[in-house]
């Protein structure tokens, strides 16, 4: 009886894809912006990461040997990502099985190339491997889930001296499609890994996400953006990190201003930071850079001053209703017409109070022939400013 042959590995069935070399812009999946997929702090985070909005549920778990993956180690998807697009622009042949050096990998996500940086980098690997996604995003029959790792498997290369040779590694199907997608990739600011906090990382991948290069920017309520950070930190924390992050205006490419509704809501409105101007050579105090943007009113270097808003703003911007339906629109939008049923419900019940006084207790009207009636039904309401409209 012939024996039976075993199943091909899913490394035999791929084609090998070495990353290419030199430097070009980084690239982002949309769906790992908006939603809530890594761990924002840089402590072990065994806790799994429940999200569920509309048609969208995830569930993101870890094991206590590595810990969950955190948006740090989201940077080896970024340079995968890059490599993917950057191939596939160039009608190269791409695949999920790629091979790189640590080296390069390092050098595109802003690291340095020590010892201990390429033990980081390892034990990286390790979790994006270990860390177990489910969602029902991109599935076409609703309520299917996906389950997949970030990484498949990954492996040490040796070279014919067992000197080591690089790394490989298998991508999951999910990030591979998508990111072929060219619609559900963005170009996101190099100087994004320079940022050293796990929130701000995070937050600057929703605004690029969900305000792009609107010039009217973008809103949110600082409890929606609580949730979808699956952040551990209680709300009152995470609103004075968020305060904070206002405050020092460290997001590249982007100005955050804090807007409070008439409710008494606290919102976090981002637009696209203006341009600083033409760079040109010029004789510059050692230590600064060769390039110095000249046409500038303000140095665009300088610390912005604390306060509540920037740039002179005095009231909340309209809505922005054209584009990301899946922000938080419908729930402000049915917060509005409860305050506006509640004030009139309040004027209601005043005019109530108002007819059951006795006559001697009501004030007379100066002009009785122009007096206003809460209870006459040919009266107009009194205006109401809508939240984030004009004042």
């Amino acid at each position: 009886m012939a024996a039976r042959r075993g199943s091909p590995s899913e490394r035999g069935q791929l084609d090998l894809f070495r990353a290419l070399p030199g430097d070009f812009a980084p690239r982002d999946a949309q769906d790992l912006m908006a939603y809530p997929f890594f761990s924002l702090a840089k402590s072990r985070r065994i806790a799994p990461i429940d999200f569920a909005a509309g048609n969208v549920t995830i569930r993101v778990e870890a094991v206590p040997d590595h810990g969950m993956a955190t948006i740090w180690d989201a940077d080896i998807l970024i340079w995968a990502a890059s490599q993917i697009v950057e191939a596939r622009d160039a009608g190269l042949r791409t695949s999920r099985l790629m091979a790189a050096t640590p080296y390069e990998i390092l050098r595109f996500i802003g690291r340095g190339t020590s010892k201990r940086d390429y033990q980081r980098l390892r034990a990286a690997l390790d979790r994006l491997q270990s860390t177990t996604v489910s969602t029902t995003i991109r599935q076409l029959v609703e309520g299917r889930r996906h389950r997949f790792s970030w990484i498949n498997e990954w492996k040490e290369r040796s070279g014919r001296d067992g000197r080591p040779d690089g790394i490989e590694l298998i991508v999951p199907d999910w990030f591979y499609q998508a990111v072929l997608d060219d619609a559900l990739v963005l170009t996101i600011d190099p100087a994004y890994f320079d940022l050293t906090g796990g929130l701000e990382r995070w937050l600057y991948r929703i605004v690029r996400k969900h305000g792009g290069r609107q010039k009217a920017g973008w809103r949110f309520d600082f409890r929606h953006l609580h949730q979808k950070s699956g952040s551990l930190s209680p709300f009152k924390r995470f609103s004075f990190e968020l305060r904070d992050i206002i405050r020092r205006q460290p997001l590249p490419g982007y100005t955050l201003f804090l807007e409070v509704e008439i409710g008494g809501r606290v919102l976090l409105a981002f637009e696209p930071a203006p341009s600083c101007g033409k760079p040109v050579n010029a004789v510059v105090p050692s230590g600064t850079r060769r390039d110095v943007p000249s046409g500038t009113g303000v140095t665009c270097y300088a610390e912005p001053k604390p306060g509540l808003t920037h740039r002179g703003h005095t009231q909340n911007r309209a809505l922005n209703l054209e584009s990301n339906k899946e922000s938080n629109i419908e729930g402000r939008a049915g917060d509005v017409e409860k305050f506006i049923r509640d004030t009139a419900r309040s004027l209601r019940i005043s005019a109530k109070k108002g007819a059951l006084q006795p006559e001697s207790a009501r004030k007379p009207a100066a002009d009785p022939g122009n007096e206003l009636r809460f209870d006459d039904p040919n009266t107009s309401p009194l205006p109401v400013d809508l939240p984030g409209g004009d004042r």
